[in-house]
């Protein structure tokens, strides 16, 4: 199978290294060609300008998953004209007691060409059959709750 990888460059902007003295915003780098800038969630202290882990994760999981339905609508003959989803990531407590991404919600929207539809039971269970097969979705199955919504 592939291993799939990103640099991850950090580099500290202050003459002092102690706890609130120094920031986590850092650059991921994907394919040695596009950076994002990512730092803390803004609760713990990131900037609210640059995307942060929990962000990165939800859009792993909106991205997996919103794949994998167009994939199965393609073999299914659906013509799908476009997609988008809000994702959201939520923070709480693990069984553990530690903080964790507890939940992540997706509100997907699908749209297909004009004359062709089909019923919410029906795309629900497309839905449903997405969630199965994404990569993400089975690698976060037992811990984290995903609802598509």
């Amino acid at each position: 199978m592939s291993d799939l990888a990103i640099q991850l460059h950090w580099h500290r902007a202050t003459p002092v290294f102690q706890t609130g003295a120094y920031s986590n915003a850092h650059v991921v780098q994907y394919n040695s060609q596009y950076d994002v800038t990512v730092d803390s969630a803004p609760d713990w202290g990131g900037d609210p300008a640059n995307t942060n882990p929990e962000q990165a994760l939800a859009s792993a999981l909106s991205s997996c998953h919103m794949m994998t339905f167009l994939a199965l609508c393609a073999k299914a003959g659906w013509p799908v004209a476009s997609y988008h989803d809000y994702a959201v990531a939520h923070l709480g407590k693990n069984p553990k007691g530690q903080m964790s991404v507890s939940r992540i919600d997706l509100h997907p929207v699908v749209r297909f060409d004009t004359g062709f539809s089909v019923s919410d039971t029906e795309l629900g269970q497309m839905q449903e059959r997405a969630h199965r097969y994404c990569f993400i979705a089975n690698t976060l199955a037992d811990s984290v709750e995903i609802n598509i919504l």
